[in-house]
């Protein structure tokens, strides 16, 4: 580098570089235009931008300037290896003039021929977004202005790509969810639907999910359930809890053995996941119920002309805790009669405790027409105020039996 510009000088051609360019930071290729112009202004040879993956601890490759190739190959280095990976699990900057496979894990580096490099870590606050390095082919002694150049990209380019990344996994879990919950109930002899599904203000869609599906022998299968967590990795493990619930639901009548396979298959493959599930199989003659719960609060039954209650049903460990054997109740369910499933988004509240919610639930349920027993009960717990959490409710009811 000439070192005709003063550290002032190129402070203001960045900060201004930053200011134009993040402002259209969906644009494509707006990040390697920065990092092009970083290559510029601080005389190197290469830019990349590495982005973290906390689930994995790993470093993706999502922009570069003078070794596309990075991008183009999906590399990738482990938190705490390399030149990389240092610099995310420490992060501070790191300055390597020795570039060879015992310094960096990333061949392409040697390869092109570097010979210095300076890398930064990305944050946002107190969270590690990535990481961004610029290296020279040339022997190069990086200094205290080229690290704090380097910083101010990282920091304008970590909030950015914190800003793309909650947009992005708000849209993908959002989308996600709605393509997992029926668009339409099926039409099924001697029983008629209705549900309601509201994605909380705060923090983010999460993973509550209803199904309703027909089994062999005229059966029908009814599950509601909660992931716990928000975004993007709640809903991709509420819809392969979704998928793995239906396979397991064809292989067994028995809904504790349903839900026992999922807690094993979920145990074994989502390690750390967990989720709240009731599951329901309503015979073919449609005049008994049998439920078992993970977790879960039980549903409410409401026959003609009596009171709601909820189902006297035992409460076994959620999807995700080992514990004992789950249980199967059979209940009578009459002409008429009522069963709402739903998720505790509907009944808790932050200035009141949850048996309240759940009391106002049990009034307002009855044997009715199931749209009007969804109609009722979203006035009546949730009213006019946004809902904090996701609120979903299902309302089952046996037709009545005419003459």
């Amino acid at each position: 580098m000439s070192g005709t510009p003063t550290t002032d000088d190129r402070l203001q051609v960045l900060e201004a570089i930053t200011d134009t360019t993040l402002g259209h930071f969906d644009q494509d290729k707006v990040m390697a235009t920065l990092l092009a112009r970083v290559r510029e202004v601080l005389g190197v040879d290469t830019a990349t931008v590495l982005r973290h993956d906390p689930d994995a601890q790993l470093l993706h490759a999502v922009a570069a300037s003078g070794i596309e190739e990075e991008v183009y190959q999906d590399v990738r280095v482990p938190v705490g290896a390399g030149f990389a990976g240092r610099v995310a699990a420490e992060r501070r900057p790191v300055i390597l003039d020795h570039v060879d496979e015992t310094t960096v894990v990333n061949a392409l580096l040697w390869e092109r021929g570097l010979r210095a490099l300076l890398g930064v870590p990305m944050l946002a606050e107190d969270e590690l977004i990535g990481v961004l390095h610029v290296g020279s082919v040339t022997p190069r002694d990086f200094d205290e202005a080229d690290i704090e150049l380097l910083r101010l990209v990282a920091g304008r380019l970590a909030l950015a790509l914190r800003i793309e990344n909650s947009t992005a996994d708000r849209a993908a879990a959002a989308a996600l969810q709605r393509s997992l919950l029926p668009a339409r109930l099926p039409a099924v002899s001697g029983m008629k639907f209705a549900a309601r599904y509201v994605p909380g203000t705060e923090p983010g869609v999460g993973g509550d999910w209803y199904d309703l599906f027909a089994l062999p022998g005229d059966r029908l299968g009814i599950v509601m359930g909660d992931v716990a967590g928000h975004g993007l990795n709640a809903a991709v493990i509420m819809g392969r809890l979704r998928s793995a619930l239906r396979a397991y639901a064809l292989e067994s009548d028995d809904p504790a053995e349903v839900l026992s396979k999922l807690d094993r298959k979920v145990q074994h493959f989502e390690p750390g996941a967990l989720a709240t599930v009731v599951y329901g199989l309503v015979s073919a003659s449609r005049d008994k119920f049998a439920v078992s719960l993970a977790g879960h609060l039980p549903p409410v039954f409401a026959a003609p002309g009596g009171p709601s209650a909820f189902v006297d049903v035992p409460v076994d460990p959620p999807i995700g805790v080992t514990g004992p054997p789950r249980r199967t109740v059979e209940l009578e369910l009459p002409p008429g009669g009522v069963l709402a499933f739903y998720t505790d988004g509907l009944v808790e509240r932050r200035d009141h405790l949850i048996d309240v919610g759940l009391r106002r639930l049990t009034d307002v349920v009855t044997a009715d027409q199931p749209g009007v027993v969804c109609a009722r009960v979203m006035a009546a717990l949730v009213g006019t105020t946004p809902a904090q959490d996701d609120i979903a409710i299902l309302v089952a009811r046996r037709e009545l039996i005419e003459g």
